[in-house]
C-alpha cells in the first residue's frame, strides 16, 4: 500500500497522475489543435459520442458547467459542421445533439488514439494494475 501520509509519496502519486493524464491527452490535443479546437471541445465530442441523441441539458450535466460556459465551444463545433443541434421529436423545445459525418469521424479518430494508448499501458502494466487504475479513477469520480 502506498503511504500517502508521506509527502514524497503524495508528490510521486500526483506527479504520476499529472504526467499520465498529459500522456493520455497529448495526441488528442495535437489532433484538435490542427482544427483550432481544444480539450473542452474534446469533452463535448466525447459525451456526444458516448450518449448519442443526448439533450443540451444532459450535456451540461455531464460536463458540470453552466450554459454560458458551454455556449462558445459548442457554437464553434456547430459552425465547423462537426455537431448539429436538432429539435427533439417528443418536445419541440428540447435540443438534441448529434454528430455530422465529419464530427463522427473526428470523434472516432480521437477515441481510437486514446484507446490504443490505454490498451498499450494496460498490456504493459498487467490486468491487476489495469483493474486497480480503473477502480481508483471510478472512486475519484464518486467521492468528489
Amino acid at each position: 500500500m502506498i503511504d500517502l501520509k508521506n509527502p514524497t509519496a503524495q508528490q510521486n502519486a500526483m506527479e504520476a497522475f499529472f504526467f499520465g493524464y498529459q500522456a493520455f491527452t497529448s495526441k488528442a490535443d495535437e489532433m484538435l489543435a490542427r482544427r483550432g479546437l481544444s480539450r473542452v471541445h474534446h469533452r463535448i465530442l466525447f459525451f456526444i459520442g458516448k450518449y448519442p441523441g443526448m439533450s443540451m441539458k444532459d450535456l451540461l450535466s455531464y460536463l458540470g458547467v453552466s450554459k454560458q460556459a458551454l455556449s462558445i465551444p459548442l457554437r464553434q463545433l456547430l459552425e465547423m459542421n462537426l455537431v448539429e443541434s436538432l429539435t427533439a421529436e417528443d418536445d419541440k423545445r428540447k435540443r438534441i445533439l448529434a454528430f455530422t459525418a465529419e464530427g463522427a469521424k473526428l470523434e472516432q479518430a480521437l477515441r481510437r488514439e486514446q484507446a490504443k494508448l490505454l490498451q498499450r499501458a494496460f498490456s504493459e502494466a498487467g490486468d491487476e494494475a489495469a483493474r486497480g487504475w480503473l477502480a481508483i479513477n471510478q472512486t475519484l469520480n464518486r467521492i468528489v
